[in-house]
């Protein structure tokens, strides 16, 4: 059964029965093609897949997850690679690599585009923006677009337009049984439901339909504060929170200043008029007057530059590890523990950043999409990043111990898609009551659990 690691003689049937169908260098077992299918992100995964399948169309998917199904092979979906926990790949399984599939085609008319399963976001965003457009995306440019919607998607627009998911109108979808279905509102409109925030759980999404949006430009950068000012600037960060229009989206967190000192970082983005985000008594320009900044970096330039401009943040080929907490907001505890996680940062590298939820994601229903926690809250991405030669054993205790800090303050549950599987006691709350549905549409559309992406529990014995 899929999820099993395959034996050499399965694996090798496979491999047979592919090379019957399809040009044998789209299927890699070794070389560089399969080098760069299992290289992701973060390079301290090391999960090796049998077979590496490259998928240039729709077809292609299906034959790879019909295969994988015939000889019970492991089957996991490659996008842009970006999962931290390295959930794109199995140990002797079939992994079917989307990177081929990133064509992005927008209907400026209707304000939307058709997004392959493999573009990333600066793929859509430099489609987009040709036509004066925008869409919801994350904070960095080369995370793929299918995975974050369909875990949730926040980003720096989230007050002005919602959360990714909420922008996502149709998906091609391959289901478990290697059928492929149209899901959206009028077809399969609960498995419609089910993407917008399940995870890719429910099949392999080899295109989506997402709205976009007219937004000219932005005014963004960041701010940088002393450390010893942090408590008194997220003091008033909070208040900023609080007042804040759906235009603004205001994110903080503890990063190393370029000295390599702690600092915090306050990174707002303005979504509205450009001559209001460049007044000096507006309320972009406040950020800048919070306490006595080290750096102060702000201009006015399209979506798709100022995303495309943090990639740097990010590189390829650090070992990462991620936790993450969801709380109300600022509360005097969470800034306790912002101050002492913050100020000990286990390498220059690592950080502890907020990303503001509020606004337009804040007034979906609950029940109107899988993604459950719509109250105006901060989610908390604790990430720690090693070189390779360092085991990293203090970067994951630091990572663990703030994660525990902000606990008592937070939501149950926690973002799917930066949950890991030793989130233990996190994942049986991640959809609330929103999770009986999403198992029953798990049951019916994948009954034997080939598909395991983002954490969804199994419901148990009926």
């Amino acid at each position: 059964m899929p999820g099993h690691i395959g034996d050499d003689s399965s694996v090798a049937a496979a491999q047979r029965a592919l090379r019957a169908l399809l040009p044998a260098q789209q299927i890699h077992v070794s070389g560089e093609g399969y080098t760069e299918g299992v290289t992701l992100w973060n390079a301290a995964v090391r999960h090796r897949p049998a077979i590496v399948l490259t998928c240039n169309s729709t077809a292609d998917v299906v034959t790879g997850v019909r295969t994988a199904r015939e000889f019970g092979l492991p089957l996991t979906v490659r996008g842009r690679g970006h999962d931290w926990a390295g959930r794109a790949l199995s140990d002797g399984g079939l992994t079917l690599d989307l990177r081929p599939l990133r064509d992005v085609r927008v209907n400026p008319g209707a304000r939307t585009a058709e997004v392959g399963g493999g573009a990333s976001a600066n793929d859509l965003l430099a489609a987009a923006g040709a036509h004066g457009l925008v869409a919801a995306t994350g904070t960095i440019g080369t995370v793929g677009v299918a995975g974050l919607t369909l875990g949730g998607g926040y980003g720096p627009l989230a007050g002005r337009i919602g959360l990714a998911a909420d922008n996502l109108l149709a998906a091609e979808v391959v289901t478990a049984d290697g059928s492929v279905v149209r899901a959206d509102q009028h077809q399969h409109p609960g498995l419609l439901w089910a993407l917008r925030g399940g995870g890719g759980n429910f099949g392999v999404v080899t295109s989506m339909t997402v709205r976009l949006h007219a937004v000219p430009s932005v005014m963004t950068g960041l701010v940088l504060y002393p450390w010893h000012q942090a408590t008194r600037v997220l003091e008033r960060v909070r208040e900023a929170h609080h007042d804040a229009p759906d235009d603004l989206t205001i994110q903080v967190g503890a990063i190393a200043a370029p000295d390599g000192s702690p600092a915090l970082l306050v990174l707002p983005t303005w979504a509205g008029d450009a001559a209001v985000g460049e007044d000096p008594a507006g309320p972009v320009m406040a950020l800048t007057r919070l306490g006595d900044p080290l750096l102060t970096q702000l201009e006015t330039a399209s979506y798709a530059a100022a995303i495309a401009a943090r990639d740097a943040m990010f590189p390829d080929g650090r070992h990462v590890t991620i936790r993450t907490r969801s709380v109300p907001g600022l509360t005097d505890d969470v800034i306790g523990v912002v101050e002492r996680f913050g100020g000990r940062l286990p390498t220059p590298m690592s950080g502890l950043t907020l990303h503001h939820f509020h606004g337009a994601a804040a007034r979906v229903a609950t029940t109107d999409t899988a993604f459950a926690l719509r109250r105006p809250h901060l989610m908390a991405e604790i990430i720690g990043i090693h070189p390779a030669q360092d085991s990293g054993e203090h970067v994951v205790r630091w990572a663990d111990a703030a994660s525990a800090g902000l606990a008592g303050q937070a939501f149950p549950g926690g973002y799917a898609n930066l949950l890991g599987p030793e989130a233990t006691s996190q994942i049986p709350h991640v959809y609330g009551d929103n999770l009986p549905r999403l198992q029953r549409i798990k049951a019916a559309v994948d009954p034997d659990g080939v598909f395991s992406a983002t954490p969804l529990p199994m419901a148990g014995p009926a």
